[in-house]
């Protein structure tokens, strides 16, 4: 269920003393970012400061994440499973969420899912905006205007649909690949997000 401040008491907060455990999610690529324990005063907290904040166990206080670091995970939503005794926080994270400085408490990496690799090109894409023409081809793209990236997404879309025409599997991968690179910048040059087209076609699906 999606927790609100009017249902916080419906959790099972009688099964661990009091505290249950939170897994954070970066609310746009998925990825697992770290998990923690709240209790009520914690979450009446998270939503009052709209940052995640947890009980910690060993401060024996209520702590909210990046409160030294000012790495904040910015709340999106709050929700429990199916015995409300788990809660999942979606959250926007603004630098790295584990102490040691990396972007999740996971760092192999394999708790992560493969499509967000796309967010992470999506940050990187969108980080090369005012740079030097010269420092990278993303930042030239975005240097020669929206009509010639908006070319470039049509040339690439065009060979794209060749690469299928004559079923050459290699080909439509990485055609593939340079019409998803051109969306993406596409898109960040016109103001907007993959965020913003998924939110579409989660409104077609009826979602």
């Amino acid at each position: 269920m999606r927790i609100t401040k009017d249902n916080i008491d419906q959790l099972a907060w009688e099964k661990m003393d009091g505290l249950l455990p939170c897994i954070v999610q970066d609310a746009v690529s998925g990825k697992v970012l770290m998990q923690g324990y709240m209790n009520k005063e914690a979450v009446d907290y998270t939503f009052e400061s709209n940052r995640v904040t947890f009980y910690s166990r060993s401060k024996d206080r209520l702590w909210t994440k990046g409160e030294s670091s000012n790495n904040f995970l910015e709340l999106v939503e709050l929700s429990a499973d199916c015995d409300q005794d788990c809660i999942v926080a979606l959250a926007n994270p603004m630098g790295p969420t584990c102490h040691t400085g990396t972007e999740t408490c996971w760092h192999n990496g394999t708790a992560q899912p493969e499509i967000s690799f796309i967010s992470d090109l999506e940050r990187v894409i969108a980080s090369r905006k005012g740079a030097d023409k010269d420092s990278s081809y993303t930042a030239s793209l975005y240097a020669s205007g929206i009509k010639r990236i908006a070319q470039k997404v049509g040339e690439e879309g065009v060979e794209t649909a060749l690469a299928a025409t004559v079923k050459d599997l290699e080909e439509l991968k990485n055609e593939s690949a340079d019409l998803l690179y051109h969306l993406l910048v596409l898109l960040q040059a016109s103001g907007l997000s993959l965020s913003d087209v998924i939110s579409v076609l989660k409104k077609r699906h009826g979602n």
